[in-house]
């Protein structure tokens, strides 16, 4: 057995591991790569993927860091079938149709802007909408509990995660003539006790487990007290009469945070006259599939619906369909609370709002999730003075909240208690779906709690495995090419000397001449400085 790493190797991205046995070559989970331009220009390597020597893919759940490249797949030619729950299903059908929509605004932007600058024009999205009608029809539903087998020797049974609607961990078994191994793959793992999910599936045996690192360094705090923080930051804003924004994942977490704000309402506690805009179309449908499903909430959410409540509704909510009503909001005056997409900030209408909202001091910005590196919610997070917002530098004012109880991946605490179920004291743990630092940390307590043979892997590796043994190869220059930094320090300290010696020349200038150029060095100067503020001390 082979397993190759395409992506959630040492980052929580991109998630794709593509296995290869007995001839055939299939896929776990088909992910987008997001963050900075070099982890983004990932989706674009398509010579590792082979999709058309693909036999079937099998899709933990429908966040686009695990589903988003499926419509590239079928563009590049994979024609098999796509393993997943019936609400990934539903949610997919309008997820990869929202994605296709961006990318396509966005290429055109892009090709405008190079235009613009008498540059050529061949930039094309991953894929369009046509890719993504040619993908839904290979779709194959399959509930939790119900055993398939793709071809023979090869059986898998879906699970609940917990993590948001229809997530599932994956029980994968190989038969290998009277030998039989067990791979688990866990998917996303949710908190246990979360809001409208129920709590992940307990596993007693895998010889191979592949376990999700996101928050493998540390626990949620105050997890019981979110609802209470988010309190803080609306009545925070509403005294001050501005508004509270929340970047938001549009499945789950938003829907989370509806419940939280219904429960806020039903306790009389959010103000009646503090409107709640959600302003996502993505988001809106996606609640509409949540309805669908609510078979699939927990218990208590599953009550409420069936005894006449509606937790994703009350009377504060209105929804922001179209473009002009999204404008419309950052031209309102008084208090607001503008839930709105993507959860990283990196993306999407929410970059309006943090653009007319960030530098006000009585306004909020509420952080419910994962912040990746690179995205402009990491850079918010870890306490910028400024971001950078459509080519704008945007001051930071605003009160910054990070609600790590709203979170739907499980703490560390949670992944050792989950972890401490197994039984198989010989099972190989392959760390995935973190970063690296955070990773280590996990590792060494896992090695040191449980004793089980901890292996993280990289971008682009190849794992040959066994129950001996995992032997990885991996060609890092492709993976991870180095960066040449005393290339760019030359280059840096070669202009500088250049402008010195044109300094007379600048000085003969005209007034105004020299003052535009000023301008531009001092841009540059700013730059070297943010750079400079960005590298931690040792």
């Amino acid at each position: 057995m082979k397993v190759k790493f395409l992506g959630a190797a040492k980052t929580v991205t991109g998630s794709c591991f593509i296995l290869s046995y007995n001839g055939k070559r299939f896929a776990i989970d088909c992910g987008m790569h997001q963050g900075n331009k070099e982890i983004e220009k990932r989706n674009l390597n398509f010579i590792e993927y082979k999709p058309s020597e693909l036999d079937f893919i099998i899709i933990t759940h429908a966040h686009i860091d695990h589903s988003g490249l499926l419509p590239k797949m079928v563009k590049e030619g994979f024609k098999g079938k796509i393993y997943l729950t019936p609400p990934t299903a539903d949610l997919l059908d309008i997820m990869l149709k929202d994605s296709a929509h961006v990318q396509e605004i966005e290429t055109e932007w892009k090709k405008k802007k190079r235009a613009r600058k008498g540059k050529e024009n061949k930039i094309e999205p991953l894929y369009v909408q046509d890719d993504v009608e040619k993908t839904l029809p290979l779709f194959e539903k399959v509930d939790y509990l119900t055993p398939v087998s793709p071809f023979e020797g090869v059986e898998f049974i879906f699970y609940d995660a917990g993590h948001i609607l229809g997530s599932a961990s994956i029980k994968l078994t190989i038969q290998d003539g009277d030998k039989h191994y067990d791979f688990i793959f866990s998917g996303d793992l949710g908190r246990p006790h979360q809001l409208i999910v129920n709590d992940p599936t307990y596993f007693e045996r895998a010889d191979f487990l592949f376990l999700e690192s996101t928050y493998g360094d540390r626990d949620h705090k105050n997890e019981d007290k979110s609802r209470d923080e988010l309190l803080d930051a609306i009545l925070y804003s509403y005294k001050n009469k501005e508004k509270v924004i929340i970047p938001a994942f549009a499945v789950e977490r938003t829907q989370e945070i509806l419940f939280s704000l219904y429960f806020l309402y039903k306790d009389g506690k959010l103000p009646s006259d503090m409107p709640v805009f959600l302003d996502s179309p993505l988001a809106i449908r996606a609640t509409e599939v949540f309805k669908k499903h609510y078979k699939y909430f927990d218990d208590i959410g599953k009550s409420l619906i069936e005894n006449g409540e509606n937790p994703l509704a009350f009377p504060n909510l209105k929804y922001s369909l179209t473009a002009q009503d999204s404008m419309r909001l950052n031209k309102m005056n008084g208090p607001a609370i503008i839930i709105s997409a993507s959860g990283m900030a990196h993306a999407g209408r929410i970059k309006h709002h943090l653009k007319h909202n960030l530098w006000k001091p009585g306004a909020s910005v509420v952080f419910v999730g994962f912040q990746a590196k690179g995205t402009t919610g990491r850079k918010i997070v870890d306490g910028a003075k400024s971001v950078k917002i459509f080519g704008e530098e945007i001051a930071v004012r605003a009160k910054v909240y990070t609600i790590n109880g709203f979170s739907s991946h499980a703490g560390q605490s949670q992944l050792l208690e989950w972890l401490s179920h197994f039984r198989n004291k010989k099972m190989k743990i392959f760390l995935v779906h973190g970063e690296e630092e955070k990773q280590r940390i996990l590792a060494g307590l896992i090695k040191e709690r449980y004793g089980f043979d901890i292996y993280i892997p990289e971008y682009l590796e190849e794992c040959t495995i066994s129950l001996d043994k995992v032997v990885g190869k991996v060609n890092t220059e492709v993976a991870t090419p180095s960066i040449n930094w005393d290339y760019l320090f030359d280059e840096i300290k070669s202009k500088v000397e250049e402008l010195e010696q044109k300094q007379s020349v600048l000085a003969s200038l005209d007034w105004t001449e020299q003052a535009d150029l000023r301008e531009d060095i001092l841009q540059v100067v700013n730059m070297l400085n943010k750079v400079h503020s960005q590298i931690p001390l040792k």
